[in-house]
């Protein structure tokens, strides 16, 4: 996990706007914005990530886990959370209707 001064040189290289660069801070100060739960056919648990110095939530086994192992062993990802806030998905129907749905990412 990078410290509040390598965040910073970190994003002025990468050019965010400010909204943007708010949006992840913000996410970074927040904890998950839900606590995931196991359901049929899933596994849910709690990795304890020695790159972000605490743990990860994940629903599945298979799936979530597996994206887990490879984020914290990859060294060009700084920094991954758990369940950011929702963010609205906007998208066409088949009938041609704009739609919006908010869905919870499984990382950022």
């Amino acid at each position: 996990m990078l410290t509040e001064s390598e965040f910073e040189e970190w994003s002025k290289s990468q050019g965010f706007l400010s909204h943007q660069l708010k949006m992840i801070q913000s996410i970074r100060d927040s904890p998950p914005s839900r606590r995931v739960r196991g359901r049929v056919g899933n596994v849910a648990g709690r990795y304890p990530s020695k790159k972000m110095g605490l743990v990860i939530q994940f629903e599945s086994h298979r799936n979530e886990l597996a994206r887990i192992y490879e984020l914290e062993y990859d060294p060009s990802v700084l920094e991954y959370y758990d369940q950011p806030p929702k963010i609205k998905l906007e998208y066409c129907c088949l009938n041609g209707r704009q739609i919006g749905v908010l869905h919870t990412p499984d990382f950022l």
